[in-house]
This record gives structure tokens, sequence and C-alpha cells, in this order.
């Protein structure tokens, strides 16, 4: 509570106690804080969830009041008079509402759920469903309601008689249903997505989805909020469910808090596990003990509030899958290296050999260190993972940099983000986020560009549709449409390749009109009359050719973000996936220094991170040409505290990155790689020349889950844990670091990347001896500035401390740069630009633009989520999004097979209409192995960022062949 509200307070009487409250807070409230927890149903005590009264559960007896009130959305008042645990009154009117709503309930062990919310409430009460049923007639033993204007759904429907199991994740019983809303509520007010509703009246009232389609058929994203919310088990996780239709929520015997493995929003989860094994009496088990996990919560962590997506609620399966890696692999003899079609991951041993883990390491490190030996160290190189912790990227790291003896290592941000850390540390001196997504609720105007929040950040989209429905302005900028395109106050599709032309007319507006902030810039920045005077030919009149967006819209987007006292810009791959990536990225700092967008809440530049631990992989210096903390490697002061840190000296030279890596294998120039938990077979551009790479190495040795793409060219495979198998730390987009705990043990003989990586440095002589994470992270505190003030023993007890935190037990800052950049001066740099083409611009021959990028249920290369059941359900094969008009010219139906070709590879997919492509343009996944999307794509490098041209190339589209 604010020092104000706590003035505020005044006092009410319940129960004959004296309570303290709040204005704006509800009896019910009151009552939980005074330490009583009223009984209620309709009500669901959780971060955006109002209070809406109808299920009259949790009734209480106001002094001087005729009728009790609803304790949920009554709100307190100074002086009132409240009975409820001790008003006879009340008790029995909650007693007989849960009576009412038993007696249309299944019985209890034929319940969807017969430990739901519902039954907890009637044992609360000590209701007795027997003498409730003894007493009032069931609803199949009741005349049925006389309703005309409501057609009963024929037998011949799926969904018909209320039971609905079409959908792969969850089960809808509407014999439990009390038509409570909260699942309504759940869909369209928590996540935004407007599929759930109430159809009819009175006797007639249900749960629709859509217009009354089967669940598995209606346009539901599968985000379970409405199944975490629903208080009876008329809608619950499948893999709860029997044949029967019986279910129990209650059947793990433990929870374990963590973080969801995916994406960059960091959402807190709760694992529910089943183990293998009933435990001694008395005894309790451990996190990483043998078990299942059966289904999955989410938690009301600082990025989440209690929301997943359909990844974080239904991709937990994949570490269970069969083709998971148990024992360490040796490359049988005169098997040839490649992505081989016939072979099958759960079938390794065709193409490998099991080993003992002390055979496996040896040869592993052997091959390594004979490399170096005759070599020198600039023959090998090491690819490190944002899905491992920050422990682990940093012991990777550590291990290249001490013991291979180069700076050769890099990891997936070169692949996303490496554009926009580039600019960001020029014009800030930070690659870090100013400000996290949650500050857009306080926003008057918020910019998205290049990214479709609602497919690859979806529970942050959650927060810009709820910032919209409160009166923020979305400003969408893209060349594709998207779903927040409903939410947005303009959404404006511009030329594929033209984001520096229509942001750079964007800035010649504000300066041309003078809509800058010329107090902040004088305070905060230099350059701008640099700045000013490169964009005074770029006007939206000159500007508007190359970006395809009318003068007038450039005109009106630049005023509405100059203008707003709050706003933010928010940006994805589409803006760093280009060869000008970071002149995109310049740009968009250009707009937020000009107006003075940064440093104040509901202000600041996000680059919506992808993976669940690109922010703190980059932390932890998983980057080529900088030490953690983004520390140059070529500053000799900086290199001499990690020199004395690890007691080795360092090489000054900046490495190579992913795809310079790929290039100098093909020149022969690195000839040994350790790849830990990357597929670059997969995720690197121009594929052919990545898989000759691989092919070229004379050691590979590869560290994972499965039998990847990149694990078929592999010398050595050894088998790691997936994230719920281990404990460590990550750091999501808000740069929030978050604890991660095990919840059930690795198959096998798989082992944590940790233990591994150390193994790996001892037979490069290098004496590791880390007992545990929390070791590795106290090691990573005398390197790391940012982690000051946050310890593991903080972490373990609050779950999730954002940096920079600047005291003990402070909350860190969620908005930084207020007073000062952390650059010579403390002033932020404008950095002018101009707008390129494209590396590849389309032409007679390719005259389409190949576009590539995530679907909402699958993710990046698809290792994990094509091996989790219910994503793999949802989204089962590659497919190809054109506009129809685009499908008519080619005279392709949806759903039949066509060709895109590229002056690299062709791959043949399944054409998909969708209305929000434009004409021209295709867009394709790059999840799928059978129909991979980077044999077409560009490897054409940003010069600054390093990073591929994935968001464009040339390309040419076809029937596909009979």
């Amino acid at each position: 509570m604010s020092d104000q509200s706590v003035m505020e307070s005044f006092t009410l009487t319940l129960d004959g106690a004296e309570v303290s409250a709040w204005p704006g807070e509800t009896l019910w409230q009151v009552a939980k804080r005074a330490g009583e927890t009223i009984p209620h149903l309709c009500f669901k005590d959780a971060p955006g969830y109002r209070s809406d009264g109808n299920c009259r559960a949790c009734m209480v007896e106001i002094e001087g009041e005729r009728v009790l009130a609803a304790s949920c959305i009554r709100e307190a008042t100074p002086g009132m008079v409240v009975k409820s645990a001790g008003s006879e009154r009340a008790r029995e009117a909650r007693e007989e509402v849960l009576a009412l709503l038993l007696a249309d309930q299944p019985e209890r062990e034929a319940s969807p759920d017969r430990s739901s919310h519902l039954w907890a409430m009637a044992d609360r009460l000590a209701v007795d469903a027997t003498a409730v049923g003894e007493r009032l007639p069931a609803r199949a033993e009741r005349a049925s309601p006389t309703v005309h204007h409501v057609a009963e759904r024929a037998d011949s429907l799926p969904h018909a008689g209320g039971h609905d199991a079409t959908h792969s994740a969850m089960n809808v019983n509407l014999d439990a249903c009390i038509t409570c809303g909260l699942c309504v509520r759940a869909c369209r007010e928590v996540q935004g997505n407007d599929v759930i509703g109430l159809a009819h009246r009175g006797a007639a009232a249900k749960v629709v989805f859509d217009f009354d389609d089967p669940m598995g058929e209606s346009t539901c994203v599968a985000c379970g909020e409405c199944v975490q919310a629903c208080p009876t088990g008329a809608l619950m996780p499948a893999t709860l469910i029997d044949d029967a239709g019986r279910g129990d929520s209650a059947v793990a015997d433990r929870t374990v808090d963590s973080v969801c493995p995916y994406c960059g929003v960091g959402c807190q989860l709760t694992y529910h596990v089943k183990d293998d094994a009933p435990h001694a009496a008395g005894s309790a088990p451990s996190n990483a003990e043998a078990g299942r996990i059966l289904f999955v919560t989410g938690r009301n962590g600082p990025s989440n509030q209690g929301r997943l997506c359909v990844k974080g609620r239904f991709g937990f399966d994949y570490p269970n899958h069969p083709a998971r890696l148990t024992r360490p692999l040796i490359r049988l003899e005169g098997v040839p290296k490649g992505v081989d079609p016939d072979f099958d991951p759960a079938e390794p041993l065709t193409h490998f050999r099991e080993a003992s883990w002390e055979e496996a390491l040896d040869l592993a490190a052997e091959g390594l260190t004979s490399l170096k030996a005759s070599n020198g160290p600039e023959a090998l190189a090491g690819f490190g993972s944002a899905k491992c912790s920050n422990e682990e990227a940093w012991l990777f790291q550590k291990l290249v940099r001490t013991g291979f003896g180069s700076n050769h290592v890099d990891h997936c941000t070169r692949l996303c983000h490496a554009s926009s850390v580039a600019a960001l540390m020029e014009c800030l001196g930070s690659g870090a986020v100013t400000a996290s997504f949650m500050q857009a609720l306080e926003a008057d105007v918020v910019v998205l560009t290049g990214c479709n929040p609602a497919v690859n950040h979806p529970v942050a989209a959650t927060y810009f549709k709820q910032a919209a429905r409160n009166g923020t302005r979305l400003i969408i900028l893209d060349p594709r449409g998207q779903a927040l395109d409903a939410y947005a106050w303009r959404s404006v599709r511009f030329t594929p390749g033209g984001d520096v032309a229509l942001l750079n007319a964007m800035l010649n507006v504000i300066v041309a009109e003078g809509l800058y902030d010329q107090a902040y810039i004088d305070t905060h920045t230099e350059g701008f009359a640099a700045l000013a005077a490169s964009v005074v030919d770029m006007t939206p009149e000159a500007m508007s050719p190359l970006c395809g967006v009318s003068p007038g819209t450039i005109r009106e987007i630049a005023r509405a973000y100059a203008t707003a006292d709050k706003a933010m810009i928010f940006w994805g791959m589409g803006i760093s996936q280009h060869t000008h990536g970071t002149d995109n990225a310049r740009c968009l700092i250009s707009l937020a220094l000009a107006c003075g967008q940064t440093g104040r809440p509901g202000t600041g530049l996000h680059p919506l991170r992808g993976q669940n631990n690109v922010q703190g992989a980059s932390d932890a210096g998983l980057i080529p040409m900088v030490l953690p903390d983004y520390q140059p490697v070529g500053d000799a002061q900086l290199r001499a505290a990690f020199e004395e840190l690890w007691n080795t000296e360092l090489d000054p030279e900046p490495g190579l990155t992913v795809v310079e890596i790929m290039d100098a294998i093909v020149a022969g120039t690195i000839k040994g790689m350790y790849i830990l938990g990357e597929n670059p077979a997969m995720s690197d551009p121009d594929l052919n020349h990545a898989r000759q790479a691989l092919a070229s190495l004379e050691h590979l040795v590869v560290q994972d889950l499965f039998v990847t793409e990149t694990a078929q060219f592999a010398d050595v495979i050894l088998p790691a844990t997936a994230w719920a198998e281990k404990d460590g730390t990550v750091t999501n987009t808000n740069r929030q670091v978050q604890m991660g705990r095990a919840a059930v043990a690795p198959p096998g003989e798989a082992k944590p990347d940790w233990w591994i990586i150390q193994e790996m440095a001892r037979r490069f002589g290098l004496g590791w001896d880390y007992a545990h994470p929390r070791e590795v992270f106290a090691e990573m505190k005398q390197g790391m500035s940012s982690l000051d003030h946050i310890s593991w023993e903080r972490l373990e007890t609050e779950d999730s401390v954002i940096y920079p935190c600047l005291a003990p037990g402070a909350p860190g800052e969620d908005v930084v740069f207020s007073d000062a950049f952390p650059r010579a001066g403390g002033k932020a740099k404008f950095s002018p630009t101009r707008p390129l083409p494209p590396d590849e611009p389309v032409d007679a021959d390719y005259p389409t633009v190949l576009t590539t990028g995530r679907l909402l249920e699958h993710w990046h290369t698809g290792a994990m989520t094509r091996r989790s059941r219910v994503l793999d359900d949802l989204e089962p094969e590659a497919a190809a999004s054109l506009a129809p008009a685009e499908l008519g010219r080619l005279g392709v139906a949806p759903g039949e097979p066509i060709t895109i070709a590229t002056r690299r590879g062709r791959i043949t997919l399944t054409a998909r209409s969708d209305p929000r492509m434009p004409e021209g343009m295709v867009f394709v996944p790059f999840a799928f192995v059978e129909a991979a999307a980077n044999l077409l794509t560009n490897p054409a490098l940003d010069p600054y960022g390093k990073i591929p041209e994935f968001k464009y190339a040339a390309c040419r589209l076809s029937p596909a062949a009979p």
C-alpha cells in the first residue's frame, strides 16, 4: 500500500471486531485480510478478474439493510457493521445456494473434477450432496423449461449434450457448468480473446465458443485461462479426464514453482507433479525426484499475473517424448554426416552407438583439445543456448574463452535481436530494455512495429489489449496484419523493407513541425543537430513511394507519438532481422530521444526478446565481441578484471558470430565445435550452406535433449536436461531475474547442462569444482554489476527481482535512465540513417517477398514443441500463408501444395489463406524440417549487428507439381 492509501484507511466492524479498510476495497477483501475467506464461486481472487456477484455464495449481513449483500462486489464504507461468519442468516443463504447448485451437478465421483472449487466450498459449508439429492430434484428429473427460441444441438454434433472433447488440450462438460461467467471474463477480460460467451437467457443460458461451435473448431487459442478459472471442472485439462469424463484436479502429489521455458515474457508457473512411486511415511520428496508433470497452472508472477499461453500451459510434455536422449551417443564408423530423411530420432542406433559418460566425455573433449593443439585456439568455436539457465550460459562462454582460448562463442541472439542490441549499445550504452512491457498500461500511445505479440509474446499481448481498452492508442506498423489490429488506433501496413524510410519520414515531421522535446534533448542527448539535418530531405512525400504509406498517415502517426505525454515503442524481429536492422533500431531510438519518451513511467524502448533466456544469456556473455555485462573484449582494463576472476589470460580479439563461424568452417579455419542446445541445421539462413559447414567439421560435439537435425552431424551427442529437470535462473525481456526449479528427475543417464560443461572443462585442464548452480551464480555476481543486490537466496524467496537493483531488499528499477545513460558523459546519442534497399530486392524472376517467423503453437526449430502432443496436434504441418488474392493469382486453393523457390533452394508445403497478408508476400514458419524455411533465406548480414536477413528474400511461387 502507498503512504497515501494508508492515510485514507478507515475502520468498520466485522463480526464484532474493528478492522481496517481502504477506499475501493470490497468486503470480501477486507474479510480475507482479517483472516476469513468467505465462500465464493463466481469471484476469482486473482489479478485481472473483476467481481461479478452473480453466484450469491458470498453473502454477508450488513446492519441496517433489509437484504443480504454479495461481499465480492459490495465496497466497504467507514463505520459499516458487517456480519459474516457470525451471521446465521448469511450462513443459511450460502448453504442454500450451494445446495441448489449441487442438485444440478453430476455425482461427485462421476464429476469432471471431484476436487473442484465448488466441491471445496460445499465441504467448507458442510453441505451434504446426498441430502440435497433427497430434498431437491436433479436436473434430469425436472421438466425441461419451454424455450421456444433455442434449438437443441443435433445429436450428430461433436458437442451435443454439452459434452465436448473436440479440443486436444481441454474438455468441456456443461453438466457441471453453473454459468458463473468466470470463463467468459477469463477469455474476454483477462486474456482479451473474446471466444467464450454466454448465449441465451434464463434456463436456456449456456457457455458457448464463438457461434456455439465445438471448442476444437472455434477460434480458441488454447491459452487455458478458462480452465484455470473454472470453479466446477466444466472446463478441464484433457490430461485429467478419463474416458468416462471423470477427473480430479487434486490428483498430483506435489507442486513445484518455476518459470516457463518458452518465450522471453518469462511467465511464472506451477508444475503439478505425480510421483512414480509412493514416499515413505514422514519423508518429503525432493523436487527432482522421478515423476511426471500432469498439468501446469499460471502463477502470479510480475510479468504474467497468473496468465499463460498455449505453449506455457500445454507444452510441458516434450521431455517425456519417446525420442528423448537418455544415454551418450557416439557416431558409428563410416556413417556419413547429414540430415537423413530416413533417420528416426527415436531409434538413433542406426547411426550412433551408446556409450558411457566417461567414454563420451573423453572422446568429446579429446577431439577438441587435439584440434586446438594442432591448429591453435582459432580452430574451435561454441554455440551456447538461450534455452539454458544464466549459470549454464556463464559456464559455456567461460569454457570457450578460458579453455578453447578464443572468443568464438555466440548464441541465438545473433539470429534475433543482435542488431537491436548493437543500436542500443551504440546510442544508449546498454543493450537491455528501458522499461518493462507492463509500462504499456501507463502509456498514452504504444507503437508496435515488426512484432506480432499475440503470436510470439501472447501474455505480453494481453497487457497491450488491456491498455487499448483503457484508452491507450496502439499504433501498429507492419507489412502484415495481425490479431492486435482489432485493438489498434491505427494499423499501418508499409512496404516490406521500407522501415527506415517510414521512420525517417516520421522524424522529418517531428523536426519540421517542432514537435521534439528541446529541454530533454539538451539535457540528455547529443547529436540532435546532425539527425535533424539528415532527415530534412526525407519528407513524407519523398518517403511515401519507398514505404508505401500515404504522407497524411505518416504525419498523423508522427504527431500522435510526439505529442503524447507518455509513449512507448516495442519491436520484434521484423525490425531486427534485416541487413538494415541496426538502422531500423537506430531510427526507433531517435524517435524516443527526440520526443523525450524514455526514463519515465509509461515511456521507453523495448525490443521484445525471443527465447526464454536470450536476455540472460546475452547478459552472461554468450556474445563474441563482449564479455559478461556487455564489456568489450578489446578493453584491456575490463578484460583484466575477468582474467583475474578466472585466473586465465583472455583473447583481446572479438570472436566470430554464428554465420561467420559457418563461413569459417567452409573456409577451413574452424575445425571443431561444441554446440549446446542450438539447432543451426534448422535455424541458420541458407541451410544448404550451414549444413555443408556442419558436415565439414572434423569434430562436432552436440549437447541436447533430442537427436536434432544438428545432432545428426555430431561425432558425440551428450544427453542434457530439460528445463523442468534442473535448477537455475533466467532473465526475461523485462530484465527480471527469475528462479527456475527442478520438478522431475531427468530420464535415464541425462545430466544437467552445467554438470556436462564442467566435465568438459575439466578435460581441458580447468580446475572447476561447482557443486550447484548457486555457486556459479555467486561467481557471476563477481563479474556482473547488473546482479548487484540480487542473491540466490533472495531469488529463492522472492522468485523474481528486476535489475538494476540499487540496494539490498530494494525492488529493482523497472524504468531506467531517468537521469543519465550509461555512456561517457551520461548522454544518449542520435545516430542518423539513410534508407537502403533489401540485399535481394524482388525482380521479374523472383517477384514475391518471402518472410519467415514463428507460430503461436510452435517454438524456434520445433525441437521442443513438435514433441509436445497438444502443440503438434494443434499445428501439425507446415503451411505457407498468402493473401486470398495471391492464391487466386496462382490458381491454388487453400490446402493445396505450393512450391516456393529462392536463389538458394526450394520447398513444397500447404497453402493457407490469410486475409491479413499483403499481396506480393508469403509467410513461412521455420519450425518444420520437412519444409525448412531456412533452405530459402538470405544469409546476407547486417554490417553492425551481424544478423541475417531472415525477414526478406526474393522468391517465386508456383503450384506444386502433381
